[in-house]
């Protein structure tokens, strides 16, 4: 990909932000993105900025401006890192999304990260068995819209799908999303669980969740592309 198609280039950030000093967004061959501060101000057609990036050497590189569109990503104010929804990061690109998303998984051991009404899930390819028992379960039961207020959770979507469908007694839908080995089936059997955890007890009966994930192993047999 490059830097014309880039998340978020052309997003509109006036020119009088860029001040020595202020921290960007370099691309990187082997990091993808690395940190960096400019080292001069940016004046209107001027043709590069020096950035010294933030890695060992401190390396100064000249970075290519074509026009205020080409202009350095700036990088998010640091109370705002590990913020667990993408939606309140004052810049939303794709190194802004990419380090939040980083920093939560690496640094908090957080899976989910919401962004407005998607939620955003990392398969840790480990035994994360811990945070889907029964009592996290009850942790999301019954709060509704109020969900949000507690750390994203794919039990929280499901959550709020289901206090949707008792309230306005309207169908609901969960689209679970993304490229093969990503964790889609995984991820539905945990929707499926939950749901069928908190339905049954509302109806006076346990025992369904297993007839329930069993439904989705049929499911793979046809393909979950």
């Amino acid at each position: 990909m490059d830097g014309a198609s880039t998340l978020g280039r052309g997003q509109g950030v006036h020119h009088s932000n860029y001040k020595k000093g202020t921290r960007v967004w370099q691309r990187h061959p082997k990091l993808v993105w690395i940190s960096g501060e400019l080292l001069d101000d940016y004046k209107i057609g001027q043709r590069s900025l020096r950035i010294r990036l933030e890695d060992d050497n401190a390396t100064i590189v000249e970075a290519p401006v074509s026009d205020e569109k080409s202009l350095p990503f700036l990088r998010n104010p640091e109370i705002l890192m590990g913020a667990d929804d993408l939606t309140t990061l004052s810049y939303l690109h794709e190194p802004a999304v990419l380090n939040n998303l980083q920093y939560r998984f690496m640094g908090r051991e957080n899976v989910y990260t919401y962004c407005g009404i998607v939620l955003v899930a990392i398969n840790p390819y480990a035994d994360c068995g811990h945070l889907y028992n029964d009592d996290v379960i009850q942790v999301y039961r019954g709060v509704g819209k109020q969900v949000r207020e507690l750390d994203p959770h794919i039990f929280g979507v499901a959550e709020e799908a289901y206090f949707d469908l008792c309230e306005y007694q309207k169908n609901q839908s969960i689209i679970v999303s993304g490229e093969s080995g990503a964790g889609k089936t995984v991820s539905a059997k945990h929707v499926m669980k939950y749901l069928a955890t908190v339905a049954g007890e509302r109806a006076g009966f346990r025992g369904i969740e297993d007839r329930q994930i069993r439904q989705i192993h049929t499911a793979e047999f046809w393909g979950t592309e």
